[in-house]
């Protein structure tokens, strides 16, 4: 076998020399300068990832080998690819730093276009197709010529359009929630008793930006998971020009368990782009997502590797619920923690319990890895790449289901850092439905007519509910003004009646929903909080009409979250 050409195993024993460790002296002699390029192909680079080997350099008519993997499994699988070849032993954060450098280009470009280039209808990188900038050019023009011909009649329409739109989506959250509350999908499931041998190798990838400060007590959450340490593949994945939480990493690397992986320069900078990167590194056989803040239950990963043996392999990911530990810092963080406990612990629960396409939250996904390197990751241009990814599993036959477990994270507590937050997720919603909207007969036959409801009416329903609510506000509250000071009109008063009609429909399921996320508090703070949630939900119509001009200004701007400000003092519960 030519070993610069691709990969295939041969079943005649190969006399491998294989060195002890890379200090060996003659091993070291080998491995003293960099790799001969021509001996490393490109075709095979998933390969030296996951075999953790590069072929190095040929010394007479023998080839060397350098791998971090010495284990007897591994030397036999290259033994047999690579007949007759010296194996040297190296460093993993040698060689990982030497396979960087030699397909550096390759990497940060599949990091950036993996996804655009194999399944291009998938990829939120065009903003709307052609086909649907016509939809919507004739919809507006359509719109316009009614107007000018029947204004009053259309006006009227689109009000009602507008209110029914509001109060079905939200009427299909509280049906949601109401399934998600009467049977817990996930709870009461026995964890199957697993040895320590018997649990594969996972890996934890931790996409970081500007988080130094945070660094330490995430080492510290990470360290205390109840999983052997030998078989914990834990990656900080950092920007590399960021100096502060690189440096930050490496300090903590340094103790050991930990390996940082350094994601390029390159546009866009988003979350899921670097989460691409990492993931050819992954060396677990299943892989979870955590954030800077993040605190898991440390029986996560024990339990996540049983749900998974427990699902059949169309089960590709598992999420679990997350929680706000700083609840009570603020009134924006205790309506924040209401938010999430009705999203995570009510309407995930409801999809998952009738297997419909269900988007994930932002971490504690648990993967299949090699199912996640099949649908191509994240897509790096979506920055609500969480979401996307859970409907395009759907889409191409992979199913979401909820983990029995808590991970704890932090709040936004001040006004700017939510409002930027949620502003992206917002934005990112709007990028899931275009994308997912392109081809609606073909997503109607992969997910079915159900499926196509669940993206319209959860997704696209938050997106529109967001959008309509200050605009209804608005003509209900000048058709009541314009009565009282002209007298009542048939049109001001149908006008008035149907906006009306539907915020208040709206509203009452909203504050509903809110009361329901509440339980586990007081009286007094269920019923303050449930009664403001209405001024929440306009807090959020203004952050839906800033991802809406960032969504036209500036698709891919990832706006960062900082971590590392909110209070311990509520993990026990909000």
């Amino acid at each position: 076998m030519d070993p610069t050409g691709g990969l295939c195993a041969v079943s005649a024993r190969s006399d491998v020399r294989a060195f002890p460790s890379a200090s060996d002296a003659s091993a070291a002699v080998f491995l003293l300068n960099d790799p001969e390029p021509r001996l490393a192909s490109i075709a095979d680079l998933d390969a030296y990832l996951a075999r953790q080997f590069l072929p190095w350099c040929r010394v007479g008519e023998r080839l060397v080998i350098a791998t971090a993997d010495m284990s007897a499994e591994n030397l036999a699988w290259i033994g047999a690819a690579y007949k007759g070849a010296h194996i040297a032993a190296m460093a993993p954060s040698d060689l990982r730093a030497t396979i960087t450098r030699r397909f550096c280009d390759r990497l940060s470009e599949d990091a950036v276009y993996g996804l655009l280039s194999k399944k291009p209808h998938l990829s939120a990188c065009a903003i709307v197709t052609r086909n649907q900038a016509v939809v919507l050019c004739a919809t507006g023009v359509v719109v316009a010529i009614a107007c000018s011909v029947w204004p009053h009649a259309i006006v009227q329409i689109l009000v009602a359009f507008m209110s029914v739109g509001f109060a079905v989506s939200t009427l299909f959250r509280a049906v949601l929630a109401w399934l998600g509350l009467d049977r817990r999908t996930v709870a009461g499931q026995p964890v199957a008793v697993c040895s320590d041998d018997g649990l594969p190798i996972y890996t934890i990838l931790v996409p970081l930006y500007r988080e130094a400060a945070a660094l330490p007590e995430l080492a510290r959450s990470l360290l205390a998971l109840d999983y052997p340490r030998d078989k914990l593949d834990i990656k900080f994945v950092v920007e590399e020009d960021d100096a502060e939480t690189c440096a930050m990493a490496q300090a903590l690397a340094t103790r050991g368990h930990f390996e940082i992986v350094r994601v390029p320069h390159s546009l866009p900078r988003t979350k899921p782009k670097a989460c691409n990167y990492a993931l050819r590194f992954a060396r677990g056989e299943y892989l979870v997502i955590y954030d800077a803040e993040d605190r898991p239950e440390s029986d996560q990963l024990r339990k996540a590797v049983a749900s998974f043996r427990q699902h059949p392999r169309k089960t590709a990911c598992l999420q679990a619920r997350l929680d706000i530990y700083n609840a009570n810092e603020t009134w924006l963080s205790r309506m924040f923690a209401l938010d999430y406990s009705i999203w995570f612990k009510a309407l995930l629960p409801g999809l998952d319990r009738y297997g419909v396409p269900m988007p994930l939250g932002g971490t504690s996904n648990h993967f299949r890895t090699s199912l996640l390197r099949e649908v191509c990751g994240w897509d790096p241009f979506n920055v609500t790449e969480d979401a996307d990814l859970g409907i395009r599993l759907a889409q191409l036959g992979y199913r979401v289901s909820m983990l029995d477990s808590t991970t704890f994270e932090e709040a936004p507590s001040r006004l700017g850092p939510w409002l930027r937050q949620r502003s992206r997720w917002l934005k990112g919603y709007m990028q899931t439905c275009l994308v997912h909207m392109r081809e609606p007969i073909a997503l109607t036959k992969r997910v079915g007519v159900r499926g196509v409801a669940v993206i319209q009416l959860f997704i696209g329903g938050v997106v529109w509910s967001a959008l309509v609510n200050p605009v209804l506000w608005l003509i209900f509250l000048v058709s009541c003004i314009q009565a009282q000071a002209n007298g009542e009109t048939q049109i001001v008063e149908t006008l008035a009646r149907i906006s009306g009609l539907g915020l208040l429909t709206a509203n009452t399921l909203l504050g509903c929903l809110a009361l329901t996320g509440s339980r586990r508090a007081t009286q007094f703070t269920v019923i303050a909080y449930g009664l403001t949630f209405m001024f929440y939900w306009m807090l959020v119509s203004i952050a839906a009409y800033r991802g809406l001009w960032q969504l036209i200004r500036k698709p891919f701007y990832w706006e960062k979250t900082p971590h590392g400000h909110g209070r311990m003092h509520g993990i026990q519960g909000s």
